[in-house]
């Protein structure tokens, strides 16, 4: 009676090994980087530069569209949206938080107009009625 005996794979399984540790450290690489640039990130996208917020005099792109802060320690719903695009706050704020766009149309609803603090072009905005709904377009200039 012969003996069953099991071939190895050979240098298939090596390959495959080889493949897998690469895959591996490709993904660690890759999250290293994404983990440094977001802690490196120190302003928002679409903000000027750092060095625009020590400037004397400001110019019409360092002032931005609008810039929403809450004066309340709980802010309900502020909602800013790109005209036409992009969602870029949807949620509560709270206090002493401010939002920011820099973009040339910006869709504003605020659920109480109260409770915020408004500049459109770094003019400041009339506050409503505590709980008034507001909405309106802040448009660039």
């Amino acid at each position: 009676m012969g003996r069953h005996r099991s071939d190895p794979m050979g240098i298939a399984r090596l390959v495959l090994a080889g493949l897998a540790v690469l895959a591996f450290a490709a993904l660690l690489v890759a999250g290293v980087l994404s983990l440094v640039g977001v802690l490196s990130a120190d302003q928002e996208p679409g903000a000027p530069p750092s060095s625009a917020a020590t400037a004397p005099f400001a110019t019409p792109e360092q002032v931005p569209t609008v810039r929403v802060q809450c004066l309340r320690q709980q802010c309900p719903r502020v909602f800013l949206k790109v005209a036409g695009g992009d969602v870029l706050l949807d949620r509560e704020m709270a206090e002493g938080e401010q939002v920011q766009s820099f973009d040339a149309g910006i869709d504003v609803v605020l659920t109480d107009s109260a409770a915020v603090r408004v500049e459109v072009n770094g003019a400041v905005r009339p506050p409503g009625k505590a709980g008034e709904r507001q909405e309106f377009t802040a448009t660039r200039g």
